[in-house]
């Protein structure tokens, strides 16, 4: 078929018009020239594409044009996404990797510019973008916001550099994405006055109603670690236009499966109209950041796509820019040679991860299963002042070990419960959003041979019972892989695996524990300098 020119039948779904009609589309040189509707024309139903509108490509692990690969058998054209993960190992250069990446395919990335690198001022990472990068950046067309504001203090407090990067967006027309779970009352009103527009950290209907109601977009998130579908998904009835979808950070297990139509169509098992979860899934996040992507209307370039249903969306085929991108099972375009890119590691491991008790009680970071927030437990003490506190696996307490990748400073050490690992260890140069390496274990030698490992390959994910163990490498700065999507979903279940058959309960046990040192999220995290207070943003000791 000449991508051209080329004509389509089926069911046509305008979630505009809140029609479905059989026609015939006529693309031509990239855009819909005609619709010719008919009631004899039959078919597949033809939909906008789908967009995820707030993603971290690293996450998935995948270059950018592997991530393409993967996301357009799923009816995906487009993505708004922060490259913040990339930015904290390599700064602007790690930007533009990316966008060269991205260009080499026939796929739609919107790249935002990076607010908060590092994700807070008491964070340490490789690269520091300050508020003249940020404006600089801004100013290009190739960059269509201003990514996820994590420093609401700052935003609050208004701090300069952050009113600096602030006014920068404002001054181009550039929407600000939001990043604040659970602030209310004044402070939320304060935040959003600040020209913020939209948040992707909701956890309850309540809060992002409240939000709602003060001009936020609210984009419901399902992802790999995240999964707020089943809380805020009836605001697709209530709040019809103020509501997209994203996934934030998905493995590649994940896109496996599904993208995007996976939620449109659990959105629309649950009984919620299908104009309302299309528009949410394509047209809203278009027009929110003014995206240059087709609403199949008459005029519009050619992103569409063609599903078995309206009930699984299973997609046929997807077209972007009028090209046959994907169609019956194969992707029909190829991917670019890229040379690896190694990422910052200065730290040499002195491998001593010893915990001697200096008070009768102690701060633990309690996991939460499908959530970034944790809680900050305080518990006795296991054994008296002055003696060595080790991992308990009975009782679920394991140790969680941060080692800092820009020194060679000591390890950090605390102790963990939600893993419920019986024995072994896993560990991983993916740690948001600075990227220090992370370990959870129920042994010091099964943490040390994890911590090796990912040291001497460079990064990547692994782990260790004792000295026997496997990982993947992800040798693009010790974030990604250019290896295929199905190959890396493949790697990455068997971990999964492993780590589940040793008695991890954790949906998502890696991606759980890289949001471990988020120090933005409430209540407890670890960083470079130890335990953090997210709730009252303070280092804090271990043991009190």
């Amino acid at each position: 078929m000449d991508n051209l020119s080329y004509t389509v039948k089926g069911n046509v779904v305008n979630p505009v018009e809140r029609s479905i009609k059989g026609a015939e589309i006529i693309v031509e040189n990239g855009k819909i020239k005609k619709i010719n509707f008919s009631d004899s024309v039959n078919g597949p139903f033809i939909l906008p594409g789908f967009i995820d509108s707030h993603v971290h490509i690293e996450s998935s692990m995948l270059l950018p044009s592997r991530f393409a690969e993967m996301a357009v058998k799923h009816g995906t054209v487009a993505v708004v996404t922060d490259p913040h993960e990339v930015a904290n190992v390599a700064g602007v250069d790690g930007i533009r990797f990316m966008q060269e990446n991205a260009s080499k395919v026939p796929f739609k990335f919107f790249f935002g510019v990076p607010s908060c690198v590092p994700a807070s001022p008491l964070e340490k990472s490789g690269a520091v973008l300050d508020a003249n990068q940020v404006s600089a950046l801004i100013a290009e067309e190739d960059f269509y916001f201003l990514a996820e504001m994590m420093n609401y203090p700052g935003v609050l407090n208004r701090n300069e550099e952050v009113e600096k990067k602030i006014e920068a967006a404002q001054k181009y027309n550039k929407p600000i994405d939001g990043h604040v779970p659970g602030l209310i009352g004044d402070m939320l009103r304060k935040y959003v006055s600040a020209g913020i527009s939209t948040d992707h950290e909701c956890s309850s209907q309540a809060e992002a109603e409240e939000k709602i109601r003060l001009g936020m977009k609210i984009q419901i998130r399902e992802g790999s670690a995240a999964k707020n579908f089943d809380n805020l998904s009836p605001l697709l009835s209530k709040y019809p236009k103020d509501i997209m979808f994203c996934t934030d950070d998905c493995h590649p297990d994940y896109l496996k499966d599904g993208h995007i139509n996976k939620i449109v169509s659990r959105a629309v098992a649950k009984g919620h109209d299908l104009f309302d979860v299309i528009y949410a899934a394509s047209i809203t996040p278009i027009d929110h950041y003014s995206l240059p992507v087709g609403k199949l209307q008459i005029g519009d370039s050619a992103d569409f796509v063609l599903v078995n249903n309206l009930e699984e969306f299973d997609v046929i085929e997807t077209h972007i820019n009028g090209k046959i991108v994907y169609a019956r099972g194969n992707v029909l375009f190829s991917q670019p040679h890229e040379k690896p890119k190694e990422f910052q590691f200065r730290n040499r491991y002195n491998g001593n991860l010893n915990v001697i008790a200096t008070g009768d009680k102690m701060h633990v970071i309690e996991a939460i299963d499908g959530e970034l927030l944790t809680k900050n437990l305080v518990v006795d003490t296991p054994v008296e002042q002055g003696c060595e506190v080790f991992a308990n696996a009975k009782h679920d307490m394991l140790k969680f070990v941060l080692l800092d990748r820009y020194s060679n400073a000591p390890p950090q050490v605390a102790f963990i419960k939600g893993f419920g690992l019986k024995n072994g260890a896993l560990a991983a140069s993916i740690a948001h959003d600075s990227h220090h390496i992370v370990a959870v274990g129920c042994d010091d030698i099964s943490l040390e041979a994890s911590l090796k490992w990912i040291v001497e390959n460079r990064g990547g994910l692994c782990f260790f019972n004792g000295l026997e163990g496997e990982g993947l490498r992800l040798p693009y700065f010790g974030l990604m892989t250019d290896e295929n999507g199905e190959k890396v979903s493949e790697m990455y279940e068997q971990l999964n695996k492993k780590v589940k058959h040793s008695g991890c309960s954790l949906k998502s046990p890696f991606m759980t524990a890289s949001f471990m040192a988020l120090t933005v999220i409430p209540e407890i995290k670890i960083n470079h300098n130890g335990l953090f207070d997210s709730v009252n943003f303070k280092k804090i000791s271990l043991f009190e």
